[in-house]
């Protein structure tokens, strides 16, 4: 995230895997018996007490997904009398770019992040030679961490450090940043900070390129840090070695290539009246207010999919909620994905802007969270399948929330992820991914779906406990409840999730006809 900064820029860094806490135990043998109290009471239309009894089945907070730190530049004085300012993301290359001038020199910074390299870049230029003088360090707002020169390459700062583990004193998951400076030859002189020796000077350069590599001993939703063999400096330092022969220029054409495979795959292009109707390509738009500007849609579209192609690709994380650019240690909601929209709001744009492989990491979470999903299934519920509520994170939390029924109950997450399976096959028409990956969650979230499903004093078969997301209602005691039974929304996805799962069956059957020894059989 660059903050445009001019006498002082700050490039804040996240890494997707930087959370607090290990895996945990999302089970609670004591739910089925506060289960069995609230479907008494709302059954007897006691929805408030329903609501206060429905604390019996939270599960505890999330962990936090935390910031890795922060690139610092500092100029010198002449920086802040500066003028034509100017500030940009180019959309088109996932391309930041800042520019001024000092003086009469013009001074250019550009920044990228390359996914096949895995290397954030920041080239520091000016129309004058000899005219790039700044300081760079490395900072981290998380306690546990320091920042070193390495001894093995005098251009080379490295911070390590830990997130905070499950309890107080235990082992987090641990992290390591390298950022490597190189200057123009010829011009320029770089040497050690004299205040604390963990940061570099820069007199008089042409230009110079920053790059930065980051990793952490993340090993999986279902690995303690603690027994993790990854060392993250390790895997950070072999970042360079892989790019070693790389100028700046390879990098960002090998980023701007790998970028636009994705990004140019779709053009938007809207128009007003008569010019709309002149162009075939063109989406009218019929408005009557002169303020209205079609080209502010265009960009806000593809905005969205800049940002999802730079969150989610194939071996990331799934795209949380701030994303990439979470800055704080604190973040609101802790940063964590929600599963009663916001999750899969980052992902529907997916499909129909043509970004299938973004979806890949939000499969990976689906398959993670089924596996800690049916544990919760079995002992909070006494049910088969695999469930999850509003909200996760890095360890597959499964089990509800807490502090508030209004979003704490809600069984339904894992449900309306399951939605994203369907249509992706209904997109992309991949057999092998419904066989080996769609058919058997969809499987096992019907499957609890159908066991949460019970039978109620009208007859018909409901979900209770049941709530519409972060909502309430007036009791007929005229009191706030948020507990009841059968919402519109449970029934909704319930009734996707079975009628995705009867056409899937239905493929999938045909798919496992096989043919042997001349003869066709099914299995």
């Amino acid at each position: 995230m660059v903050w445009g900064g001019v006498a002082a820029e700050t490039i804040q860094l996240n890494e997707d895997t930087l959370w607090t806490g290990a895996p945990g135990n999302y089970t609670d043998p004591d739910a089925p018996k506060a289960l069995a109290q609230v479907r008494n009471l709302v059954h007897e239309a006691q929805f408030v007490q329903a609501t206060q009894a429905s604390a019996g089945l939270f599960g505890g907070p999330t962990q936090v997904y935390q910031p890795l730190g922060d690139i610092k530049l500092q100029f010198d004085g002449s920086h802040f009398n500066y003028g034509a300012y100017s500030r940009e993301l180019d959309l088109d290359t996932a391309t930041a770019r800042v520019q001024y001038t000092v003086g009469g020199v013009e001074f250019r910074r550009e920044h990228f992040a390359s996914n096949p390299d895995q290397i954030i870049a920041t080239s520091i230029s000016a129309s004058s030679p000899g005219s790039v003088s700044f300081t760079v360090s490395l900072d981290c707002a998380l306690p546990d961490h320091r920042v070193h020169i390495n001894n093995d390459h005098k251009n080379q700062i490295v911070l390590i450090g830990s997130c905070s583990g499950q309890q107080p004193g235990s082992t987090g998951i641990q992290f390591a940043a390298v950022l490597e400076l190189e200057i123009s030859a010829g011009n320029g002189v770089v040497s050690r900070l004299d205040d604390d020796g963990n940061g570099l000077r820069v007199e008089g350069a042409d230009w110079a390129v920053l790059l930065l590599s980051a990793s952490s001993s993340f090993q999986g939703p279902f690995t303690n840090p603690a027994n993790s063999t990854r060392n993250p400096t390790s895997l950070a330092l072999l970042a360079f070695q892989e790019v070693a022969k790389l100028s700046y220029s390879d990098l960002w054409s090998r980023h701007v290539d790998d970028y636009q495979s994705l990004f140019r795959r779709v053009l938007l292009q809207l128009w007003t009246g008569a010019a709309a109707e002149a162009d075939d390509r063109a989406v009218a738009v019929r408005t009557t207010a002169e303020d209205q500007d079609p080209a502010f849609v265009e960009l806000l579209f593809q905005f969205g999919r800049y940002l999802l192609i730079s969150s989610s690709r194939p071996g990331t994380q799934v795209s949380n909620l701030q994303g990439i650019w979470n800055p704080d240690v604190k973040p609101a909601w802790d940063c964590a994905p929600h599963l009663n929209i916001n999750l899969e709001m980052n992902y529907w744009p997916s499909l129909p802007c043509n970004l299938r492989e973004c979806q890949e990491p939000l499969f990976d979470h689906i398959q993670a969270l089924s596996i800690s999903g049916s544990q919760t299934a079995k002992v909070n519920y006494e049910a088969s399948g695999w469930v999850v509520h509003h909200v996760s994170d890095l360890w597959a939390k499964s089990s509800a929330y807490e502090r508030d029924a209004r979003w704490a109950i809600w069984p339904m997450g894992g449900a309306w992820l399951c939605t994203h399976l369907w249509e992706y096959y209904t997109y992309t028409m991949d057999k092998d991914f419904l066989q080996k990956t769609a058919y058997p969650l969809l499987k096992g979230c019907a499957s609890f779906l159908v066991d949460w499903l019970i039978k109620g004093p009208q007859g018909y078969l409901e979900t209770n406990p049941s709530t519409s997301p972060e909502h309430v209602f007036v009791a007929p005691d005229g009191k706030q409840a948020s507990v009841s039974y059968s919402s519109t929304m449970d029934m909704a996805i319930i009734k996707e999730i079975f009628s995705a799962l009867v056409s899937a069956a239905e493929v999938v059957k045909l798919l496992s006809c096989c043919r042997h020894d001349s003869l066709w059989f099914c299995i």
